[in-house]
């Protein structure tokens, strides 16, 4: 008695479209990864990750509206339209009435600002947070320091945007931010 089995055969096809499909799977994750990472620095920047969320949306989809950022973001609405109203409090963002035909409700329409000028906003401060743990010592005893008249600046902080002719493929604005630990 033979007993036949239908097993089916993996044609060059099927392994060639396995294949693709593994390929878009790790492509997908990578982004995600990136994107994570894009998101967990500029949460630093901008205070939470809420708010950089929010941030990265806007670089991808400017003159987006509140829901249409909540959509893309997967955020609750009433959070997106708290954390943009603080966002062009210290704008951080940009907004204006979105043009419609016809009456009813046009509402507003965000753009997040360059991360040249994100960066630039926050530049002074670090500065300055630097500059006081080097001259901690100046803070813990200025008696000592007094005599000398010694004070120092030894971290200064420089952003510059690149300018348009550079050659550059880079679009995201990040300009030079170059650090000095000159002591004097």
């Amino acid at each position: 008695m033979s007993v036949e089995q239908d097993v089916p055969v993996e044609t060059d096809q099927d392994r060639i479209s396995k294949g693709r499909e593994r390929l878009e799977e790790e492509a997908d994750r990578a982004v995600d990864q990136f994107d994570q990472g894009i998101v967990d620095l500029l949460s630093w920047v901008l205070d939470t990750e809420t708010r950089a969320r929010i941030y990265v949306y806007l670089r991808q989809q400017p003159y987006s509206t509140s829901e249409e950022i909540a959509e893309g973001t997967g955020l609750y609405p009433s959070t997106v339209r708290e954390s943009l109203a603080e966002l062009h409090e210290e704008e951080k963002v940009e907004r204006r009435k979105r043009e419609s035909e016809g009456a009813g409700n046009n509402p507003y329409e965000y753009t997040a600002i360059a991360p040249s000028d994100l960066v630039g906003g926050i530049v002074g401060q670090i500065q300055d947070e630097l500059n006081t743990v080097f001259n901690l010592d100046d803070h813990l005893e200025p008696e000592d320091r007094s005599e000398t008249g010694e004070t120092s600046e030894p971290v200064s902080i420089r952003v510059e945007d690149e300018e348009d002719g550079s050659g550059s493929d880079d679009e995201s604005g990040l300009g030079d931010a170059s650090g000095s630990d000159d002591e004097t």
